[in-house]
């Protein structure tokens, strides 16, 4: 098998890893990088359980080959939180209880930091369309609406502070 020097910025931090060029980001992440947010869900991109940001967009890591991260930014969940201090979309789904098995979560918050950069003051509609790539078995979405509801508040009460 080929293999191949990856450099990316990982969760802030430059990283250089050498990866068999057909090693799925996730597979990545999970067994090389030791970040184990992402979870491996469907494998085929249905499910959004992999969700990671990469250079400003969301993305499957499940479809999406490590080495094509080769010069990128790339956020995970384990990089939401800085300083030990979570971030707003984090801290609005455990004060909504946006979460319940825990397991579509990391791809939601994912989703949703990305999302509220794109529209930072979404409708309740904007929401549900902004997040359907993203499945939830457990909730009934509900609550993580109102989650991504409260960290929307929570990003524009923290734009307005430090302006």
């Amino acid at each position: 098998m080929a293999k191949q020097t990856v450099k990316m910025t990982l969760n802030g931090q430059q990283v250089e890893q050498l990866v068999d060029s057909r090693t799925l980001l996730v597979h990545f992440l999970r067994e090389q990088m030791n970040l184990t947010g992402a979870h491996i869900g469907c494998e085929t991109s249905q499910c959004g359980a992999c969700t990671v940001d990469i250079d400003g967009e969301s993305v499957k890591a499940c479809t999406h080959l490590a080495v094509q991260c080769d010069g990128s930014d790339v956020k995970t969940v384990e990089g939401l939180a800085e300083n030990g201090v979570l971030h707003p979309v984090q801290e609005a789904f455990y004060e909504e209880h946006g979460l319940q098995c825990g397991y579509c979560t990391p791809g939601m918050l994912m989703r949703s930091y990305r999302f509220l950069q794109e529209n930072p003051n979404p409708t309740e509609d904007e929401i549900r369309s902004g997040i359907s790539g993203n499945l939830c078995r457990c909730t009934g979405y509900q609550n993580i609406i109102k989650a991504v509801q409260s960290a929307a508040t929570k990003l524009q009460d923290k734009e307005t502070a430090s302006a």
